[in-house]
């Protein structure tokens, strides 16, 4: 977003005290944060990042404000609470300005101004997983979910029944006319939870890397999503896309980004455990002996279960780090030794399973000379 001195000074940025001000139904217990003149930039496209283990919730990104308008990275974070879902803040045109909506944790989704944030995010709701029994469930169709570490999913196509665009605000001139439900206000007037340590601590890292200020990326920001809260660089970091730029704030274009990353992209070499793909299982065994098929057959199907083991032991070590590292306010340089030493152990690991897999089909060869495999 480029701003010439002229305009930017004529940006204000206050306190709301009262909730007349508002223009459209607001819900009670709306925390209403700073009024700017000039409403945000429309919504980059980008891609999940996989999610990094069970029970993290996906929180989309949103434009946020302080002397410019700068991105804060969409992440998966942790739930206060079992049966906790997270309400997006949003912007909203009333009072002459447009007003910062906060997000927030409840046992349901409230109102988020209609925006399509994506990602099982469409404007109202949210499709992209449910709670069961004390578990979350991820829905497949919308949300980036690695099923070797993540076994909690089912699948529904989520079907949109209006346009879908990358608009970034509620109201005023060209903003989404949504208005909240009855059981959006319902759902306001429930028991919430502010954002978490790690979703304040996420923010403040976006508001001061200069990178993520509209004015100097220019509506795609460096980082526009990230695997955790707080990870700013390396392989979780995931840019916006090029090409999709800020535009014309009251008009709406298309979205583009698709609800998950195509699965035949081309991935980085993995850092963690948790974002390796399941091995791909040998050929079924064919010697023309059915009982020696049967034999082989076991063989390596007892290889991959304990493959498997090895691979969620090493993914809960990792995860059980992370989770340290952002309870300790670990610095850049300590969150860089782990990465690299994560990486290490994935890469050992790898190497090891696959010199493991072709010693067996060595084995299971059949000998020149009509000899029985061993």
């Amino acid at each position: 977003m480029r701003i010439i001195p002229s305009v930017r000074s004529l940006l204000f940025a206050v306190v709301v005290f009262s909730l007349g001000m508002l223009t459209l139904p607001t819900p009670a217990s709306a925390q209403i944060g700073i009024s700017v003149s000039i409403g945000p930039p429309v919504l980059p496209v980008y891609e999940q990042p996989p999610c990094p283990g069970d029970g993290y919730l996906w929180t989309p990104g949103y434009w946020a404000y302080a002397d410019d308008y700068y991105w804060v990275p969409g992440t998966w974070v942790l739930a206060p609470e079992v049966g906790f879902l997270w309400t997006p803040p949003w912007w909203g045109w009333g009072g002459g300005g447009f007003l910062f909506h906060a997000g927030y944790w409840g046992p349901h989704i409230g109102f988020y101004g209609g925006i399509s944030y994506g990602f099982g995010y469409f404007g109202v709701g949210f499709e992209g997983g449910r709670w069961d029994n004390g578990h979350f469930f991820y829905n497949r169709s919308v949300t980036n979910v690695n099923v070797t570490n993540i076994h909690n999913v089912y699948n529904t196509t989520v079907v949109h029944n209006t346009t879908v665009s990358r608009v970034s605000y509620n109201g005023g001139n060209g903003g989404i006319t949504a208005r909240p439900t009855p059981e959006e206000e319902r759902a306001a007037s429930e028991r919430h939870v502010a954002p978490v340590a790690a979703q304040t601590q996420h923010e403040e890292a976006a508001r001061n890397d200069p990178q993520q200020r509209a004015s100097v990326n220019h509506g795609n920001p460096q980082v526009a999503a990230t695997a955790r809260p707080g990870e700013f660089k390396g392989a979780g970091a995931v840019p916006a896309r090029e090409g999709a730029t800020e535009g014309n704030r009251g008009e709406a274009e298309p979205r583009g980004n698709e609800p998950r990353p195509e699965n035949n992209a081309p991935r980085p070499t993995p850092n963690d455990a948790r974002d390796l793909q399941p091995h791909e299982r040998p050929a079924a065994p064919n010697t023309g002996n059915t009982k020696l098929d049967k034999k082989y057959q076991q063989q390596q199907d007892k290889l991959a279960a304990q493959q498997e083991k090895e691979h969620q032991k090493l993914a809960a070590q990792q995860e059980k780090d992370h989770q340290n590292a952002v309870k300790q306010n670990a610095n850049e340089a300590r969150r860089q030794q782990m990465e690299q030493q994560h990486q290490q152990q994935t890469q050992q690991m790898e190497a090891r399973h696959a010199q493991q897999q072709q010693q067996m089909q060595e084995r299971q060869q059949p000998r020149s000379g009509g000899g029985k495999p061993k």
